[in-house]
């Protein structure tokens, strides 16, 4: 069996791991986002001691240059993360290892890992959003990964907020797009505690984050026309948010989608991930899979 190994890029931490299937690898390692030089470096210090590999599968936060064509390609373009922009990610792997190497965004890597293993099981074209330190969302279209003039940014849709909230955002790009109002640091500096810290006293959190993510579900309802949104990420943990998105969401639809998949609540339209925190690095292994075989 071909011996791949699968990185995670995300915002606050890269996890790694070297295997074939998400149920059995042969060593996992979480690794802190610092700069890129000292993350990447440490990133090909762990798979180098549990090679030899077939390919890499690199799951990777953005933006990101995705053309093949382009002088850039394998770095990431314009970023709120401080010291990535034009970061090289794919360029420093191909010369430690030279194997094939799968790339693509995390987001897109996490609905490939669902695709095969999870909630997008039998499904051709479904959403993968994450909600934590940012927003992204991708998905499979006739079950490939999402591409185009460049890769989905879910997270800088433009959503009403909650009539009642008065939080500008907190994107420096927009302001109060989607991200700038839901994600991580937006609660943070919204309810001066991390979304982990909420505790019990989440009513008013609830309904100003289910307002925005929900309005944003239905705008892709209506625009990609998925079979499933699975939605994940670390703020998705707050008690009662699912549902109250779910809710949310057919209120913005209005009722004009009237299709069995939205009936009974949405419960089986918008779903948690069924791999939780595995779905970046099943992602992974697929994406050094496809990489080998073209």
């Amino acid at each position: 069996m071909a011996l791949f190994g699968s990185i995670e890029g995300g915002g606050t931490k890269f996890v790694c791991a070297v295997g074939s299937v998400p149920d059995d690898l042969r060593a996992v390692v979480t690794i802190p986002t610092t700069t890129p030089e000292e993350t990447i470096g440490r990133v090909i210090s762990f798979l180098s001691q549990h090679g030899p590999l077939d390919a890499i599968g690199m799951a990777m936060f953005g933006p990101l240059d995705l053309n093949p064509s382009s002088t850039t390609y394998g770095s990431v373009r314009a970023t709120p993360k401080p010291g990535w922009t034009g970061a090289a990610v794919v360029a420093p792997l191909r010369r430690a290892f030279g194997v094939p190497i799968g790339f693509d965004t995390d987001v897109n890597g996490a609905a490939l890992g669902e695709g095969r293993w999870g909630a997008g099981r039998g499904l051709e074209t479904f959403l993968y959003i994450t909600v934590g330190t940012g927003i992204g969302g991708g998905g499979l279209v006739n079950g490939d990964p999402m591409h185009g003039l460049v890769h989905p940014e879910v997270g800088h849709l433009r959503v009403p907020r909650h009539p009642e909230d008065p939080f500008p955002g907190c994107c420096p790009f927009h302001g109060d797009c989607l991200e700038g109002l839901a994600a991580g640091p937006a609660l943070a500096e919204r309810w001066g505690r991390p979304a982990e810290d909420l505790g019990t006293d989440t009513e008013h959190a609830v309904e100003f984050e289910a307002y925005v993510l929900g309005h944003a579900m239905a705008n892709l309802v209506l625009t990609v026309s998925p079979e499933r949104i699975i939605l994940g990420g670390g703020v998705m943990g707050i008690p009662g948010l699912l549902d109250a998105t779910r809710r949310q969401m057919l209120e913005s639809l209005g009722g004009y989608v009237d299709v069995p998949a939205l009936g009974d609540g949405a419960r089986s339209f918008l779903v948690a991930p069924e791999l939780g925190d595995r779905s970046g690095i099943a992602g992974g292994l697929v994406l050094a899979e496809r990489a080998v075989s073209g």
